[in-house]
């Protein structure tokens, strides 16, 4: 691993890359408040937050990374267009490969910027390609908006839809569930017995635990209305397989998602989006034909992105994460926003990666 002073030098050259670009250098601080920002990050980050309690500022944990502070810091004063780029230290635990580190360097561009989305998302991808292009590195390119539209194009009950879209981001989880709403996994025995019983308020079982009474018998209404729901059909699981399964060049993956739209036409709206990002890829001299898409790319990261996901990873090196990643958010400007909004996309590069790479090449 390279030493902190090289990963700072490497960090300041893409930063100033970035401000070349038009960003203003945006500081947030390394403690930020965790009470409203964890449930920002999804389960996976509020699992490997580092977390404390202060007497006065109440809990609190360490940056885990600079896109939801920075939205934060950008919507606090309005939701006008900007660009901004950073560079500092951020924190995870690292529970199950201890070979990645728990603290390490993120440089960033994050753009808001209402005009045009597209553009946007080609502004960003691209000046991440150039900073990257000389290393081994390959692109890979999904898109969350896709997957959330298919899901609430489904035949199903609203919460069924709820359900599947909250756990887009955890594929085995979202698989269960799918298998199980389509009537391919039977519903586990402990639930059926739970649901046969006439009343299982009376079942002299005693409460324990946070929910109330009221809570545990609204949980077991939902429960039985879900039982009494029709399976989701064998049709749509393939369409919906279908998408998840779509590994090609861009411009090819373009038809076959025009294809599975004729079926699904929850996810017109989202191909005409991703046919107007190539279309901006392609006018910024990105070679589309050499950018992967990926239907389920993007499911294992950030739970705020809703939109366009990247990724940089080194060709050859499974060991290393990704030199870079990003996406759009627009949906966190609204969370984040008191009223206000604004589209959003942004990306990070780890410069200890990018040095690693620059050593074997």
């Amino acid at each position: 691993m390279p030493n902190k002073a090289l990963i700072r030098a490497r960090a300041a050259e893409l930063r100033a890359r970035f401000e070349a670009a038009g960003a203003k250098v945006a500081e947030t601080a390394v403690l930020q408040p965790a009470e409203v920002l964890l449930d920002l990050y999804g389960e996976d980050i509020r699992a490997r937050a580092y977390v404390t309690s202060d007497t006065l500022l109440g809990e609190q944990m360490l940056r885990p990374d600079f896109t939801v502070p920075v939205v934060q810091m950008h919507m606090d004063h309005g939701a006008e267009p900007a660009r901004y780029t950073y560079s500092g230290e951020v924190f995870r635990r690292q529970e199950e490969d201890t070979r990645r580190a728990n603290e390490y360097t993120q440089v960033g561009y994050e753009v808001f910027d209402r005009e045009n989305p597209a553009a946007a998302d080609a502004e960003v991808f691209g000046l991440v390609h150039d900073a990257l292009a000389h290393l081994n590195a390959r692109a890979v390119t999904g898109d969350i908006g896709l997957l959330k539209a298919a899901v609430q194009g489904i035949e199903t009950t609203e919460h069924r839809k709820a359900a599947l879209a909250r756990h887009i981001w955890r594929p085995k989880r979202f698989r269960a569930l799918l298998d199980r709403f389509s009537g391919r996994l039977p519903v586990p025995a402990q639930r059926e017995a739970l649901l046969a019983e006439a009343d299982p308020m009376q079942s002299g079982v005693p409460f324990i635990g946070l929910r109330g009474p009221d809570e545990i018998a609204a949980r077991i209404e939902a429960l039985r209305e879900d039982h009494g729901a029709m399976p989701i059909s064998t049709g749509q699981v393939e369409m919906l397989d279908a998408l998840l399964d779509v590994r090609e060049t861009l411009p090819f993956a373009l038809e076959q998602l025009r294809d599975i739209a004729v079926d699904m036409p929850a996810i017109t709206d989202a191909v005409y989006r991703l046919r107007e990002r190539i279309e901006a890829l392609d006018a910024r001299g990105i070679n589309v034909d050499a950018i992967d898409f990926e239907g389920s790319y993007g499911r294992t990261n950030m739970e705020y992105y809703d939109g366009f996901v990247f990724g940089f990873l080194a060709n050859g090196r499974a060991d290393l994460p990704a030199v870079a990643s990003g996406g759009r958010y627009d949906a966190l400007t609204r969370v984040l926003g008191g009223g206000n909004e604004i589209p959003a996309v942004g990306a990070v590069i780890r410069p200890e990666v990018v040095l690693e790479l620059e050593a074997q090449a």
